[in-house]
């Protein structure tokens, strides 16, 4: 569980998912970062439309890069849904409802220019909001509720502009990206 901004734990997990630990979220990202437990949301509207965030300028990795909703990491022993509400309330200041899993086993290896490393089992994740987003500043810059195809056209046009881990998610994904 979170207890601190500061002492979010991750956990760690082999390579068939199973927690084999726990580890400061601060000491974990690095040039040879363990494998461990992510999710990956992606915020649809009612009419459709997906949430696109630009992650902010002082982010650690991938600053200033367009990606889905929200990512984050479940605490020790953390519901992944409730893991989920509680990452897009934090980092998006939207509520959400009917979570549902659409790549539950989504897993990537990526390296930033700055040589830290992400390595993750990430599930992907659709949910529900109504709301406008009212995000942090330091976690992300900009915002948009844009179509799902045209993010797809994106993506495939200009990849370096995004998260690799958008990238790879919607190359993965069925054609018919949406939230159901």
């Amino acid at each position: 569980m979170k207890t601190s901004e500061n002492s979010e734990q991750v956990v760690l997990v082999d390579d068939a998912g199973t927690p084999i630990g726990v580890a400061d979220k601060a000491t974990v990202h690095h040039e040879d970062t363990p494998l461990h437990l992510a999710f990956s949301c992606h915020v649809f509207s009612p009419d459709g439309r997906v949430l696109v965030t630009r992650r902010a300028l002082g982010k650690k990795t991938w600053p200033g890069v367009w990606t889905n909703a929200v990512c984050g990491h479940p605490g020790p022993g953390e519901d992944m849904a409730a893991a989920i509400s509680r990452r897009v309330l934090h980092e998006v200041g939207l509520d959400i409802t009917d979570v549902r899993p659409v790549l539950p086993n989504f897993r990537y290896r990526a390296v930033d220019a700055s040589g830290v490393v992400e390595n993750e089992i990430c599930p992907v994740f659709t949910a529900l909001s109504t709301g406008t987003p009212h995000p942090r500043d330091d976690e992300i810059s900009q915002w948009e509720w844009v179509d799902p195809h045209q993010l797809r056209t994106s993506v495939q046009a200009t990849p370096f502009a995004f998260s690799p881990w958008l990238v790879m998610q919607l190359d993965q994904w069925p054609e018919r990206y949406s939230a159901g």
